[in-house]
């Protein structure tokens, strides 16, 4: 009897933690630092749309288009080729011949 008011303290006690963390989170931060770090990370979310680089230097954007060229002639893509882009692959039936069993007869 002890043990299963104890086990039921206790999940009570873990429910409350979550529920009072949940509810930390969704409210505003009241640090300064915790409100700057959410700020920011949000700044980033709206700079990062489309999957591209933030604030890219032009020492960056060079650097960049130098590695994917290398990829391109490493890898046989060309120009015109996405290789950002997951490759498709195509794979066409081999043509048989067919049997020609007047062919095994006549060999016996």
């Amino acid at each position: 009897m002890l043990s299963s008011s104890l086990l039921s303290s206790l999940r009570a006690a873990r429910t409350s933690v979550v529920v009072t963390r949940n509810l930390a989170a969704a409210q505003k931060a009241t640090d300064p630092i915790q409100q700057l770090f959410l700020d920011k990370i949000r700044e980033y979310k709206q700079k990062s749309a489309g999957g591209k680089l933030v604030d890219p230097s032009p020492a960056i954007e060079k650097e960049l288009k130098t590695e994917l060229e290398k990829l391109e002639k490493l890898y046989g893509g060309g120009s015109g080729v996405d290789m950002t882009s997951f490759p498709t692959f195509k794979f066409e039936e081999p043509k048989l011949d067919p049997i020609d069993e007047a062919q095994q007869v006549k060999k016996k």
